[in-house]
């Protein structure tokens, strides 16, 4: 009776280390298990253990196994909804090399339209420029004028007038052109111009009442 009792507590002592074994062997990396399987086969019960071993991995693959059939639907629905994916994705694909065709087209148009708006203003402030320096020019332009015209109808005090305001002020506004520089070198040739020919007509006209004293003492006398 004492004997089978000592049977029994050395089985249950066996099965608890043979458990204790199997959950080591489930725990422990793989690399570090050959210290536990030798103190298996260095008792004398290691027949028992491959049993336990054999039972343990068969309730494993059937939990595999359940897992499986339970997440296997759900891998078919995935797989199918990623093909739906993949054909989405394609059109999803062709969509974008289509519009990025299209964008790359008329961008190139834009691109064309931008240069020549670009252009256009580049003219535009030109011809601006242009017109303000024009501006500016044309009283200088119109004040020379003037005075030829008093020169040619030898009108010499207000030619000497125009010279004057031209000289003083008009000019200095437009120094930096080329034609203003032409006109101011003309000034004192003008000047000397207008001199002359006031004096030549002065002359003139000293002489011809000179010629005509005469004539012009007798009709003083009749009046």
């Amino acid at each position: 009776m004492e004997r089978g009792k000592m049977a029994e507590a050395e089985s249950l002592e066996t099965a608890a280390e043979h458990e204790r074994i199997l959950r080591e062997i489930e725990s422990t990396d793989t690399a570090c298990i050959g210290p536990t399987l030798r103190s298996v086969y260095d008792g004398e019960e290691h027949g028992r253990f491959m049993e336990k071993l054999e039972t343990r991995i068969r309730n494993h693959d059937r939990e595999i196994e359940k897992m499986c059939n339970f997440h296997y639907q759900g891998f078919v629905d995935s797989i199918t909804e990623l093909l739906k994916v993949r054909g989405e994705a394609q059109k999803l694909k062709n969509q974008v090399t289509d519009t990025n065709r299209k964008l790359q087209h008329e961008g190139k148009e834009l691109v064309i339209a931008m240069e020549e708006l670009k252009q256009c203003r580049l003219q535009q402030r030109n011809i601006s420029a242009t017109v303000d320096k024009l501006m500016l020019c044309l009283p200088v332009l119109e004040m020379y004028s003037k005075l030829r015209d008093q020169m040619k109808t030898k009108r010499h005090y207000p030619a000497l007038k125009t010279l004057e305001h031209l000289e003083h002020t008009y000019l200095p506004q437009v120094s930096h052109y080329r034609f203003c520089k032409v006109m101011v070198d003309n000034i004192p040739k003008l000047r000397e111009e207008i001199k002359d020919v006031s004096m030549s007509d002065l002359k003139d006209f000293l002489e011809s009442i000179r010629k005509h004293s005469d004539k012009i003492g007798e009709t003083a006398m009749k009046q």
